[in-house]
């Protein structure tokens, strides 16, 4: 660990002489990776210890800097005119790999190039998504069989010669369009009143998530249940708009789950692509906006998720290793289907302290019976609402509830994940804890 801190604190001497200008240098169709450093100057990922050491010094410059300058090096980029690094082992363990894909991943891939086709003004990329990407997707998704012949992968569909001959590894989970927040808006760091809306009485929230408004029971946000808050509108519209475009536009969605295991979403993550400056300094408002809520607890870690509108159930029960979850929804006003469901189901029991991430997060058995049933399932279920945030102990037991969306790309469900301190274990939610 000592010697990646030291390659760190290297990555930060060197953004003092680099990142003098504020623009991104998360790379475009057209760029390429700075050559003046040696081939392992940079881990082959930043990790959530490296995300919590850049925020907790209040460098936000740096840390962008080295997830783009890692990023740029890895083969998502398109555009490498040396040999691409294989992808690491984690990215690929967890959904993020080149060599196969899910029917409903690429038929996401193949939804987002339209879109982009529809919607962006450059005409290169256009014509290549066009004429390359889209026809490409569209022949491969014809070679996926049905779930029920891909049982043994529990879903997934390993590319074949066939694909691997029309092309399909020079575009599958490539970096083939990312925008930036300074593209979409240059003066979005000057909005008055930041990032947040200015209507949330953040005093008002701190004090109803420690008990302090209990008696009151009137304030607005509140408080659902120990550790749990619930707040309306949290972005204001400028913020909302520029992620929400991001969010469509980036083509960094490169997990896909094993849909008979896990569900229908694809995944975006901040150490393999979602790497935004915005996000970081929507992570740095939501700290300065509670204090004392996130006393003690930085960023560690953040991911956004979008759901396959053709199917009815989201990510499964879990806990999170943080202190902080803040779960803000971004999906289209009117998209959601059902305004009582789409949401999140949170329950009152945290893991044992005993019990390591696999047997919380695996062994689903074991939670429902040992911890679950004991408590008769008590939790706050919190329906889905446009720029609603859940703000919750991260170590809370939680599910996505089930869920009915509009059909077609831009109205599918979208949660953006912020992911504060290190997880407090312990049977029930406790405020004081945190």
């Amino acid at each position: 660990m000592e010697s990646r801190r030291w390659r760190i604190v290297l990555l930060l001497l060197s953004c003092i002489f680099i990142c003098q200008s504020k623009t991104s240098l998360a790379f475009v169709s057209n760029t390429q990776p700075e050559e003046d450093y040696p081939s392992d100057f940079f881990p082959p990922l930043i990790e959530a210890d490296d995300v919590e050491y850049f925020f907790s010094r209040h460098d936000l410059d740096g840390l962008h800097w080295a997830l783009t300058n890692i990023f740029q090096r890895s083969s998502r980029n398109p555009n490498l005119s040396r040999k691409e690094k294989p992808l690491p082992d984690i990215l690929v363990a967890r959904g993020g790999g080149d060599s196969y894909t899910s029917e409903y991943k690429l038929r996401h891939d193949l939804m987002q190039a339209e879109y982009l086709v529809d919607i962006l003004d450059d005409p290169a990329i256009v014509a290549y998504l066009r004429t390359e990407v889209i026809p490409l997707y569209r022949s491969v998704l014809q070679n996926i069989p049905p779930l029920d012949d891909l049982i043994a992968t529990k879903g997934l569909y390993a590319f074949t010669q066939k694909d691997y001959e029309a092309g399909i590894a020079s575009v599958y989970n490539k970096a083939l369009h990312m925008t930036t927040s300074d593209e979409l808006h240059p003066k979005w760091r000057e909005q008055t009143g930041g990032l947040l809306n200015s209507q949330v009485d953040w005093g008002d929230v701190q004090r109803t998530w420690f008990g302090e408004n209990d008696e009151k029971n009137e304030v607005q946000p509140k408080l659902s249940s120990d550790g749990v808050l619930v707040i309306e509108n949290l972005l204001n519209d400028q913020t909302l708009n520029i992620i929400r475009k991001l969010l469509l536009r980036n083509t960094h969605w490169y997990q896909t789950k094993t849909p008979l295991q896990f569900g229908k979403y694809v995944g975006a993550y901040i150490d393999d692509g979602l790497n935004d400056p915005i996000f970081l300094e929507l992570a740095k408002s939501l700290q300065q906006a509670m204090p004392r809520i996130m006393k003690g607890h930085d960023l560690r870690y953040l991911w956004a998720y979008k759901y396959d509108s053709e199917w009815s159930s989201g990510i499964n029960l879990h806990a999170d290793q943080a202190a902080v979850n803040v779960n803000i929804w971004l999906s289209l006003d009117g998209a959601n289907l059902n305004k009582e469901s789409g949401g999140l189901v949170v329950y009152t029991a945290k893991p044992p302290a005993t019990w390591d991430f696999d047997s919380y997060n695996t062994n689903t058995d074991a939670v429902i019976e040992q911890l679950l049933k004991p408590t008769n399932f008590a939790n706050i279920t919190v329906p889905h609402r446009p720029n609603r945030a859940v703000i919750f102990d991260s170590a809370l037991f939680h599910q996505t509830d089930k869920y009915s969306f509009k059909q077609g790309y831009e109205n599918g469900r979208i949660n953006l994940t912020l992911l504060f301190g290190k997880m407090n274990k312990g049977s029930t939610g406790s405020r004081e804890e945190l």
